[in-house]
């Protein structure tokens, strides 16, 4: 039976990198993969799925709302790859479930857990959820040698944990912390003391 995957790390952990390379090995041995990305995420052109080490790929489409366009790629498909999942609605989520169960496609979401406020996105929540497997992508504190768990926001050099909770940016924007140098930058937790 196929399952549903949800691989999630902090920022800058090789999410797209490791979905780039899962592409490469469905393609390698001629099977057929569909990549897909929210059409919000226009950070490195809107068709591109683009990891930060410079590798890229086309995405097959762009995933709003509407299913519909999922469904009409699905013949002769070996499996979904799916670039920053944490953006999608949880009706999108369930699509994917369903399409696990009912066409035996193994879907692979790759994305954040939580946003720079520490609070879970809609669509990692609800992978959390649904998933058949949830797999940490792990990564180090850009400050320390502690694992990450957590995104830094800055403004104007300064770490933030205000403002809307999407808003796209790649290593100007956002960094990877561990809990101790997120909350030294934030007082998110220390504070609540």
């Amino acid at each position: 039976m196929a399952k549903l995957y949800f691989r999630y790390g902090s920022v800058g952990s090789a999410k797209t990198l490791n979905l780039l390379a899962v592409a490469h090995n469905y393609e390698q041995q001629n099977k057929k993969v569909l990549i897909l990305k929210p059409a919000l995420d226009n950070r490195f052109g809107l068709e591109v799925v683009r990891s930060r080490a410079g590798l890229e790929k086309k995405a097959h489409f762009l995933l709003e709302a509407d299913t519909r366009l999922i469904d009409a790629h699905l013949e002769g498909l070996s499996c979904i790859l799916v670039d920053e999942a944490q953006f999608l609605s949880e009706g999108v989520i369930e699509h994917f479930r369903s399409i696990t169960l009912l066409k035996d496609i193994p879907v692979i979401c790759y994305g954040l857990r939580t946003d720079f406020k520490s609070r879970l996105f809609e669509g990692a929540r609800r992978l959390l959820e649904l998933a058949d497997s949830v797999e940490e992508v792990k990564n180090t504190c850009h400050f320390c040698n502690q694992k990450a768990v957590f995104n830094l926001k800055f403004v104007n050099g300064k770490a933030v944990i205000d403002g809307p909770s999407v808003e796209l940016g790649a290593e100007e924007k956002y960094l990877a912390a561990c809990a101790r140098c997120y909350d030294a930058k934030t007082h998110a937790f220390s504070a609540r003391s």
